[in-house]
């Protein structure tokens, strides 16, 4: 069994919400161009395009239908009632096929993975976790993440665990296993007392059989490495071991980053280093290696492409290098105009003093434990 592979195809560049939108195509293109200068290139496996029938795994005839509307440019009744033509998610030609590209990226990974032909697969692109399965939401129109863990599914995993690291809390994927006892939803997000979508609570642990197999973790802004790290190792670590999964798949999101200008979380490059060592060894300790990952969030430009740079070289255990490529550099600073951080890293670690923050992670982490173990009796 090869150990890696990187999920990457051009066609995903399609899905654009247009120049002034934060989800843009521009965060893969740096990314990839990147790794190709790092030597990762060989690593990269052409995805196949999702079909419609892969989609209607977790989305209703309905919304597809809607979608696909949407994308011709015909007029659709209701649009806002399925997410469609909103800031959020703004309607382009196309929106169907581009989102068929993403969701095939990540099912790709899931295939390769669940045939024994690598152990762990990583999609450049996707991550769409917000979308509903009659609605898109939060930049999301079909949801990749839970399209892919229904084919795994159907590939015989019976115990699936899904980690979400993105700022935002994974509501989509989370509202679309709710009453599945074989899929454990773990996110980890700021609160949604400040931010969007609003969700992802302690008391949310899941409905009717699938009640005890949602987990989530809302932190307050400011949550820095330190807080961070000591609520996964403590809370996040054990409930993974308890589930004792047969695969992870994993929401690799950026924005959880001090930089990003959409979240209020305050972690560094060295954090998410830190974080993907623990989440390799939860998998090779737990599923015998096995990981499906996507990325999800991310929007500063300077620290979107080198936290996820981090996290494929790492998959594929290539050396970490101190500086960026200087063509990569000048490239990116011309189109972006604007001056990007030379090294990988953001540079030394810096300890934060976020006491307050992290007692106050720490009592609402353990209320979502003390609700998850009420319900296990």
């Amino acid at each position: 069994m090869t150990d890696s592979a990187i999920v990457y195809g051009p066609e995903c560049q399609t899905y654009d919400f247009g120049p002034q939108h934060p989800f843009t195509p521009l965060r893969g293109s740096m990314l990839v161009d990147l790794l190709v200068q790092l030597g990762a290139g060989a690593h990269l496996v052409r995805p196949q395009c999702a079909t419609r029938r892969d989609v209607r795994r977790m989305h209703s005839e309905a919304y597809v239908a809607a979608v696909e509307t949407a994308s011709r440019g015909d007029k659709l009744a209701y649009a806002a009632g399925y997410g469609l033509g909103t800031t959020d998610v703004p309607v382009f030609s196309g929106m169907h096929q581009a989102t068929l590209w993403v969701v095939g990226g990540t099912l790709t990974a899931a295939r390769l993975v669940a045939s024994g032909k690598v152990c762990r697969a990583l999609h450049l692109a996707g991550g769409l976790h917000h979308a509903h399965r009659e609605a898109a939401s939060g930049f999301c129109v079909y949801n990749d993440p839970a399209i892919a863990i229904a084919k795994l599914q159907e590939s015989g995993f019976e115990r699936i665990a899904y980690l979400d690291i993105d700022a935002h809390h994974g509501d989509g994927v989370q509202d679309l296993f709710y009453e599945d006892p074989g899929v454990l939803t773990i996110s980890l997000h700021e609160s949604g007392r400040y931010l969007f979508p609003g969700t992802g609570f302690p008391k949310d642990i899941g409905r009717g059989p699938g009640r005890g197999y949602a987990a989530n973790f809302p932190l307050e802004p400011g949550t820095a490495h330190d807080s961070y790290l000591a609520i996964f190792d403590r809370f996040v670590r054990p409930l993974v071991a308890a589930f004792d999964p047969d695969v992870l798949v994993v929401e690799c999101g950026a924005d959880a980053h001090a930089a990003d200008p959409l979240a209020h979380l305050n972690l560094n490059t060295h954090t998410f280093e830190a974080l993907y060592y623990r989440i390799f060894e939860l998998a090779d300790t737990h599923c015998g290696g096995q990981a499906v990952m996507n990325l999800g969030g991310g929007y500063d430009l300077d620290t979107a492409p080198r936290v996820w740079a981090l996290l494929a070289l790492m998959l594929l255990r290539l050396d970490l290098p101190a500086n960026l490529p200087e063509t990569w550099l000048e490239t990116w600073q011309s189109r972006l105009n604007r001056t990007l951080t030379r090294t990988l890293h953001d540079g030394p670690q810096v300890s934060y003093p976020d006491l307050e923050v992290r007692s106050m992670n720490c009592h609402t982490a353990t209320e979502t434990l003390n609700q998850l173990q009420q319900e296990a009796g």
